[in-house]
């Protein structure tokens, strides 16, 4: 047996011992070798390529069918970020990314891709001013899958105190904003960065909002105060929110909306409005809620397009916070649905202090909700001329976005945009006037009614 299966010398005689055991082990080792050998890696596939440049930040995204790492670096003279992408191949899709920069771009000057090395494709921004980029990915969410995600700050966070003081004041008019900004300006200082939380190597923050300043003490007697009213258009950019189904979306009828509104409280001599959001980017629930604070606002009103999965579903409804539960099953669906906006959105949970963030959300008080009442009952009583009301009563729910501790806030969602008759009232123009208009009467009569004490001057 053994003589018949081994391999015989070259003149025909059997081999030793010793050359059949060298010859066995060759053999099991070449078998042990062999499994081990490793396969070229597939490389991602890219599934879409976005950007969405804004004044406050430009986010460019990559979604694809796996997970990937990527790092990155900033140069000067002149000022580039290069991010090398493993997992990656050159592609279409990503030529095609280089033709989504838009020359508007406040950030991007130009974008290069290379294949930097095998299995490796570099990106090289050419950049218009310094930034503090975030590069992190985000899980498949909603209708998304994997996502790698390139946020570009400024060095220098943008200050939405000074962006709302455009509007001059008038001389009768008492204006506790602008002496902060004079006072922003005559004694500039340094802003502290909070400590840092854990990040990936090589990663910056992103800047944080400018701390409020203290208010100065108010002015003399006899003048009107200034009203400051913050308005948030829900969702935007990587979040559409609901779709209609001719295809409105949701971030972009609610910002139409919401610039009318801006229009119309600007007309107002004692009032103002400022946009959370003011183009189509995306803007994490915390930070509305901090940007409404950083201007001292008296109240605070995000707009919204209902959706539901039943077209037959109809009518606007007006929410409050709730401290105690949701007042019905659909409230509490409706605040989960409109609290999950962060996940699908993408926000780089390792860039911000979490505990900080959920402080800030734990802080509401009774007043405040009390107040927000008022103010949505108000809002309903205009609503209901122009469309029917889905509920009677102001609903609350445990919004994330409502938890400004001293602002009154409601949420309201102005229709069904999953129903087909509500999507094109959404769409009209007319219909978004009527709107806009049926909100600030509501505003008016709810400061007509509870008049705003000189709150500014009473912080310590």
């Amino acid at each position: 047996m053994v003589e018949r299966d081994c391999p015989t010398a070259p003149d025909g005689a059997l081999p030793s011992a010793g050359a059949t055991r060298r010859r066995l082990i060759s053999v099991a080792a070449t078998l042990l070798v062999l499994p081990v050998v490793p396969r070229l890696a597939q490389a991602a596939t890219i599934l879409a390529v976005r950007t969405w440049p804004a004044d406050e930040y430009t986010r460019v995204t990559l979604e694809l069918d796996s997970e990937l790492k990527a790092e990155q670096f900033t140069l000067e003279n002149p000022h580039r970020l290069v991010v090398d992408i493993e997992g990656l191949t050159l592609s279409a899709a990503l030529n095609d990314l280089v033709s989504k920069v838009r020359p508007d771009d406040p950030y991007i000057q130009s974008l290069r891709v290379a294949q930097n090395r095998p299995n490796v494709v570099r990106l090289v921004f050419d950049l218009k001013q310094p930034v503090a980029p975030q590069v992190f990915t985000l899980k498949p969410v909603a209708d998304y899958q994997y996502r790698l995600v390139l946020d570009l700050y400024p060095k220098v966070a943008q200050d939405p105190l000074i962006a709302i003081l455009n509007k001059q004041s008038g001389p009768d008019v008492d204006d506790p904003l602008a002496r902060i900004l004079e006072d922003i300006q005559r004694n500039p200082v340094t802003r502290a960065d909070p400590p840092e939380p854990p990040r990936v190597r090589g990663q910056q923050p992103a800047p944080a909002l400018p701390t409020p300043p203290k208010a100065p003490p108010t002015a003399s007697r006899g003048k009107q105060r200034m009203l400051t009213i913050a308005l948030d258009p829900g969702h935007g950019g990587e979040d559409p929110g609901a779709i209609g189904s001719s295809g409105l979306r949701e971030k972009d009828v609610v910002l139409r909306i919401a610039r009318r509104l801006k229009a119309l409280i600007d007309s107002q001599p004692y009032m103002r409005a400022y946009l959370t959001r003011d183009d189509d980017y995306f803007v994490p629930l915390h930070v509305r809620v901090q940007k409404a604070r950083r201007v001292h606002a008296d109240l605070f009103v995000s707009i919204h397009a209902d959706a539901w999965v039943k077209p037959s579903a109809n009518g606007s409804s007006v929410f409050a916070l709730s401290q105690r539960g949701a007042t019905s099953a659909q409230a509490r669906w409706m605040a989960d649905k409109e609290n999950a906006a962060d996940l699908i959105g993408g926000v780089n949970l390792g860039t911000h202090d979490r505990q900080v963030a959920k402080v800030l959300l734990d802080l509401s008080t009774t007043a405040q909700i009390n107040d927000s009442l008022k103010v949505g009952n108000a809002f309903l009583d205009e609503i209901k001329k122009i469309n029917r009301l889905h509920k009677n009563s102001v609903e609350q729910a445990g919004f994330a976005v409502l938890k400004a501790p001293d602002i009154p806030s409601v949420l309201v969602e102005t229709a069904f945009i999953s129903n087909p008759q509500e999507e094109a009232l959404l769409r009209s123009a007319s219909h978004q006037d009527k709107l806009a208009q049926a909100m600030m009467t509501g505003i008016q009569r709810y400061f007509t009614a509870n008049p705003p004490l000189a709150r500014l001057g009473d912080v310590s």
